[in-house]
């Protein structure tokens, strides 16, 4: 199942986040490491502070193992929509805002 996602990002954790979404952290967990990774890479800045992504789950509560897991340690408000049909977010690229304000040696 498809669900459109939004949720706000914590300033201060943005480091944290890109650092274990960049080093390999969360790409290496399993079942859904590479599924978290793809989908911040599309995530879209749509307001101040908040992001919205189209993420594919599984699970009989949406996201809930990675909620458990990644988002609910950098990420808070987190809705989800179940949707019928991919849609195209408008806004600024999460994936480059977080590279640009993160301080860790994965910034390259």
């Amino acid at each position: 199942m498809e669900y459109r996602v939004r949720a706000k990002f914590v300033l201060n954790k943005l480091s944290a986040f890109y650092e274990v979404l960049a080093d390999g952290t969360v790409a290496n967990q399993k079942p859904d490491g590479a599924e978290i990774v793809s989908s911040m890479k599309q995530a879209k800045i749509v307001a101040p502070n908040t992001i919205e992504w189209v993420q594919t789950c599984y699970c009989p509560s949406p996201l809930k193992h990675e909620r458990e897991t990644v988002y609910d340690k950098y990420l808070v408000n987190i809705e989800t929509v179940l949707i019928k049909k991919r849609v195209e977010i408008e806004g600024h690229s999460f994936w480059s805002y977080l590279k640009n304000h993160s301080k860790t040696q994965f910034n390259k």
